[in-house]
């Protein structure tokens, strides 16, 4: 498993949608492909989505 692929296996429902709209302006302007502007996004919904839990997380232990 290459990094693109683990990036692009967090991309489902509205997440993959915004990956989608984004890919190919950001390709067009900067020197990557479509393949690793989507592994970059799904790569940042996943970490958004570990900081969340995290922050859960301690919330719940500090009651």
């Amino acid at each position: 498993m290459d990094a693109i692929s683990l990036g692009k296996a967090g991309l489902q429902g509205w997440r993959a949608t915004v990956a989608d709209a984004v890919a190919g302006p950001v390709a067009r302007r900067a020197p990557v492909t479509d393949d690793q502007v989507r592994a970059a996004v799904g790569a940042l919904f996943f970490v958004l989505s570990v900081m969340y839990v995290v922050s859960s997380v301690k919330r719940l232990a500090a009651r």
